[in-house]
């Protein structure tokens, strides 16, 4: 098919998905009966012929983690010989991304196929919908949701890993039946969603729950794990969590010092029928919270193999040696370091910043900053302020949902002085298009220095493709 026809196709489909109702757009994301429940979706899947049926899914919730710890269960099983689906949101670049096999998006032949399959059936369910005021049709996430599934189907994949989009109780995957829920963290975000305190959240992320299924959780407090503990209880299903049951210790590379660009993991796990120890594995992916994620991922595995899936160490020591993940602690140029992290709530900036104090002690940093309205902006201001000697404010273009670079300025400022940060005026420059910020802190930054571009996944996705042009790509 010509190129030019694949793009009109593509290009389609895209508009449909565009015009459905789009939280991911919405200033506040909304989270009940009405907008968010699970039977439109189960509707829409019963209309699709059930493409999940049959198909062993691991199903992975968490306020932290849940993207790169489904990645890494997604890498190992493939370096394993299987096919293997993996649906991540939201995208950097390009929607394909968020319907992955074998680590590969979906081309935008198979999108624009799989829209014009689903097409039909959605304005089936608009129509009869219409007549209900109190009701709406499909929205954009619960349609790429079963896009996924389809293509997963199509493609007769041996095992899929869908990564909760918002919460987990409501969450349109959570129609699924998995083989294991996984549940990586517990920490206040979304909390106008899911609850203001972490039980209340951790209540809403175990709804992921299923009758019998094994859960693995990591390094959760104690009241949210509690909670979880007593779900799973409820449902007959056995625990396994970080800490407990598996153990680990990371050792960050200096790259400051060196040219080593891989961490180190040694992980220590009791299962079932199993004593699984693990010494000197090579992780590509930085910090010690994503050392947390990997051996979450390990334990996941463990439990799979538990259950009969032939999976060995080598598969293991070789997806999590060769796995990055745009936007992760993601170097893209070295002098200066420039970063860039999708970090967006309270505790991944305080990842972010134990990473970049391991990883690259001392020196002086840049930091450029944007923030979503429905995020703990001070809170995560109040992380990163200490470790940045000049901060460059600036707000993303393409989604409503950001904070004006003037307020955000305000509120950078009142931060300073609560921390009595000196010379606030001296440190802080508002630029409101992102990438006058970015030549701003090109300008600020000496080749021994350091930029790190974080505050919210719109940030990255919109500076990345322009960092990626202008510098080379950087060792790791």
């Amino acid at each position: 098919m010509p190129k030019s026809e694949i793009s009109r196709r593509r290009d389609e489909a895209i508009s449909f998905l565009l015009g459905r109702i789009n939280f991911e757009q919405t200033p506040t994301i909304p989270y009940g009966r009405r907008q968010l429940k699970l039977d439109r979706m189960r509707q829409l899947l019963t209309r699709l012929g059930n493409p999940d049926a049959g198909m062993p899914i691991v199903h992975v919730a968490g306020t932290k983690g849940k993207g790169s710890t489904a990645s890494m269960v997604s890498a190992i099983l493939h370096a394993a010989g299987y096919e293997t689906g993996l649906f991540s949101s939201p995208h950097l670049d390009r929607i394909e991304e968020r319907f992955a096999i074998n680590g590969l998006p979906c081309t935008g032949e198979e999108l624009a196929t799989l829209v014009e399959q689903l097409k039909p059936v959605v304005q089936a369910m608009d129509r009869e919908l219409s007549q209900d005021d109190s009701s709406m049709g499909p929205t954009y996430f619960e349609l790429t949701t079963a896009l996924a599934l389809m293509h997963f189907a199509q493609r007769k994949v041996d095992v899929a890993v869908l990564e909760v989009g918002l919460g987990g109780r409501l969450d349109s995957t959570n129609v699924c039946q998995p083989t294991v829920a996984v549940i990586t963290s517990i920490s206040l975000d979304h909390t106008k969603q899911l609850g203001t305190t972490l039980p209340e959240i951790a209540a809403e992320k175990a709804g992921i729950v299923k009758p019998g299924v094994p859960v693995l959780c990591g390094h959760i407090d104690k009241a949210p794990q509690q909670v979880i503990a007593e779900i799973a209880k409820q449902h007959g299903c056995r625990i396994v969590t970080a800490g407990r049951d598996f153990r680990y210790r990371y050792r960050p590379p200096l790259l400051q010092e060196n040219h080593e660009t891989l961490g180190r993991l040694d992980f220590d796990g009791d299962f079932a029928d199993e004593h699984l120890r693990l010494t000197g594995l090579p992780l590509r992916l930085l910090g010690e919270h994503q050392a947390g994620n990997a051996a979450l991922a390990i334990a996941t595995i463990a439990e799979l193999r538990r259950q009969g899936w032939p999976i060995s160490t080598t598969a293991i020591r070789q997806a999590l040696s060769e796995l990055s993940l745009p936007g992760r602690f993601e170097i893209m140029s070295r002098r200066p370091t420039v970063i860039v992290d999708v970090a967006h709530n309270v505790a991944s900036a305080e990842a972010l910043v134990e990473t970049l104090e391991a990883t690259f002690p001392g020196g002086k940093r840049v930091l450029l900053l944007a923030a979503t309205h429905d995020k703990d902006v001070k809170g995560i201001i109040r992380v990163l302020l200490p470790h940045f000697g000049q901060v460059v404010v600036t707000a993303y273009q393409d989604n409503p949902r950001a904070v004006a670079s003037t307020e955000l300025s305000r509120v950078v400022c009142e931060e300073m002085a609560r921390l009595a940060i000196p010379d606030t005026a001296n440190r802080v420059t508002v630029k409101d298009s992102p990438n006058d910020a970015w030549q701003l802190a090109q300008q600020l930054a000496g080749p021994d220095q350091l930029i790190c571009i974080t505050g919210s996944f719109f940030i990255v996705a919109e500076l990345r493709g322009k960092l990626r042009s202008c510098h080379p790509k950087a060792t790791n």
